[in-house]
């Protein structure tokens, strides 16, 4: 979650999107001509919230914006970024569905920023509002609130979804990287009052690798694409009796992946991702695919241990025999300068010294 100088739209319950396709990205032939710096997000002079093209028919949005009511404004120069806080610029709908180019919000032309806006800025507010659209589109949801704040009003979720079992689920949009101490300091705040945070990185970014230290994945995602990002563990190396260790998931892929770990990236449509009560969940291709190699570590561990068994076994079995066998005779006297085999340790016959034992042997 970022400080934002918009204090527009929060805590207001986003409604759920008008149609999964058109909010996710997921129609056929959608474009990727529009990239993460380009996208823009409207602000609703009346209802004063932010508005993500996404969120209705390309009609409403032209007869709010340029050459309508004109109170379709761009989001970023009304609160002032990189334009005069409170500068209104109606929003021109360009695209149109299933075409090259995908719906988007613009300034109409020669009234753009010169250097347009800050693409950290842009992918953050569209990321939030994505991931807002994604989560109302999975099932065991409830409610989903933008800019919301925890009971205890000492942080603020981008995204707040609330599943149907109770559970608090904080999705944040980060766009740039955070200290250990910073981003540890928010993960236990939303621990301590059972939140559970969610974060998506902007691609490219730097994540701090406590976040793997402390159990979750990271993910990424991308605004142009809508597709999301994350990395699996690589097998551990099986270091000696590796397969008595605690978490045999390691030495198969694992995800969320270990701190230090050697990493595979995945990428997904983020419509491809469920949402549960730990967070984000990997498709159902994905967590095969993760389980299956977990399988095979795990059965090449059990045939370890039971073969440490069936040997342990096995000399105890050896130990109790001998301490129940009856006490060995003792052996014939053998007459000075004798031999004696060097198998059974009797006498033995001078015909044999050559072979140094009897012949049964």
């Amino acid at each position: 979650m970022e400080e934002r100088a918009a204090d527009s739209g929060r805590g207001n319950v986003f409604p759920p999107p008008p149609a999964t396709a058109a909010t996710l990205g997921a129609a056929e032939g959608e474009g990727r001509s529009v990239q993460d710096d380009l996208l823009v997000v409207g602000f609703d002079l009346e209802t004063r919230q932010e508005v993500h093209i996404a969120e209705g028919p390309p009609e409403r949005w032209k007869r709010l914006g340029y050459g309508g009511t004109g109170q379709l404004v761009c989001f970023y120069c009304f609160h002032g970024f990189e334009a005069p806080a409170g500068t209104r610029v109606p929003l021109v709908t360009r695209g149109r569905l299933g075409g090259k180019v995908r719906q988007h919000f613009a300034h109409p032309p020669g009234q753009a920023p010169v250097w347009g806006h800050g693409p950290e800025t842009v992918w953050h507010i569209t990321t939030k509002h994505n991931l807002a659209a994604w989560a109302w589109s999975r099932p065991g949801v409830d409610r989903v609130r933008l800019e919301q704040w925890t009971e205890d009003h000492d942080r603020r979720a981008d995204v707040e979804v609330l599943l149907r079992d109770g559970t608090k689920v904080a999705l944040e949009a980060q766009r740039k990287l955070m200290t250990d101490d910073g981003w540890r300091a928010r993960h236990r705040d939303y621990a301590r009052q059972g939140v559970v945070d969610v974060w998506f990185w902007r691609p490219r970014v730097h994540f701090p690798h406590v976040v793997l230290d402390e159990g979750l994945p990271v993910w990424f995602y991308s605004v142009s694409k809508r597709e999301a990002a994350t990395s699996l563990g690589r097998p551990h190396a099986r270091a000696h009796q590796w397969w008595q260790a605690p978490d045999l998931s390691v030495f198969g892929l694992h995800h969320p992946p270990c701190a230090l770990d050697e990493l595979e990236r995945v990428t997904m449509p983020l419509a491809a991702l469920g949402l549960g009560p730990g967070g984000a969940v990997l498709p159902e291709d994905l967590r095969k695919r993760v389980l299956d190699s977990q399988r095979v570590a795990q059965k090449e561990a059990k045939q370890r241990k039971d073969g440490e068994a069936r040997y342990a076994r096995q000399v105890r079995e050896a130990r109790d025999r001998a301490a129940s066998a009856p006490a060995p005779l003792s052996l014939p006297p053998v007459p000075a300068g004798g031999l004696r085999c060097e198998v059974c340790r009797r006498p033995l016959d001078p015909l044999l010294v050559k072979d140094r034992r009897h012949l049964l042997c």
